[in-house]
């Protein structure tokens, strides 16, 4: 087994009515259904909307690194 990998870079944007830790999750669950290997996430923006002058929904945008995986 080799002790190198090869990585790549995705952008995602997940959002949720609860918290910036749900958006994360939000994202990164449907990326699971079809990218495999994920291995990190770095949080690039957070921003929100705004409803009746509270939080409507919470946004996330995520770049995430998953290995890419030789046959």
């Amino acid at each position: 087994m080799s002790d190198h990998h090869t990585y790549k870079k995705i952008e995602l944007v997940g959002s949720s009515r609860t918290s910036i830790e749900d958006a994360i999750n939000n994202a990164l669950a449907e990326a699971a259904k079809t990218v495999h290997h994920m291995d990190w996430f770095e949080v690039l923006e957070t921003r929100g909307h705004i409803e009746n002058g509270l939080v409507g929904h919470y946004q996330v945008t995520l770049k995430v690194g998953f290995r890419i995986v030789g046959s």
